[in-house]
């Protein structure tokens, strides 16, 4: 028996790129590195990049598309596979590629809304404020609060 599975927590190194196959399954490619904190030589502490190549597929594509950019934080579960390819000046390289089986946002709606990088991104609806009860008059009055009614 065999697995491959891994899981990654980390932040996303360039925008979601979606496109659509020929039969209309949506794909979406993007990078992300993880961080490992080592000692130097000198024993300051560094962070140490690892840098994986994403897919999703379907739904989740699409999600990751709509919701995610470039440093945003993101879980990932799926499948590790080791790419090897070619470079212009002839070299051998890798790369770590990853197809993603479940994804998950991480941090709240509003950071993507407060960096400005997603404004069509829907928001968090805050709790219901429970109405002003009516008057006997039927209208809504107003109390001003007193300094000595104030509990703080």
């Amino acid at each position: 028996m065999s697995f491959n599975k891994i899981i990654l927590v980390g932040n996303l190194g360039r925008d979601p790129e979606l496109r659509y196959t020929p039969q209309g399954d949506a794909v979406c490619d993007f990078s992300m590195a993880t961080n490992d904190r080592k000692r130097d030589k000198s024993g300051e502490y560094q962070d140490v990049p690892t840098w994986f190549r994403v897919t999703l597929w379907g739904k989740q594509a699409e999600n990751a598309s709509k919701y995610l950019a470039k440093g945003k934080q993101v879980y990932i579960e799926g499948r590790l596979s080791l790419e090897e390819w070619t470079d212009r000046d002839g070299n051998t390289r890798q790369t770590l590629q990853v197809t993603g089986t479940d994804m998950r946002f991480i941090g709240t709606r509003g950071d993507a809304v407060a960096d400005g990088s997603r404004s069509d991104e829907p928001e968090f609806a805050g709790p219901a404020s429970a109405p002003t009860p009516p008057s006997s008059s039927g209208a809504a009055t107003a109390v001003p609060a007193k300094d000595d009614d104030i509990p703080f």
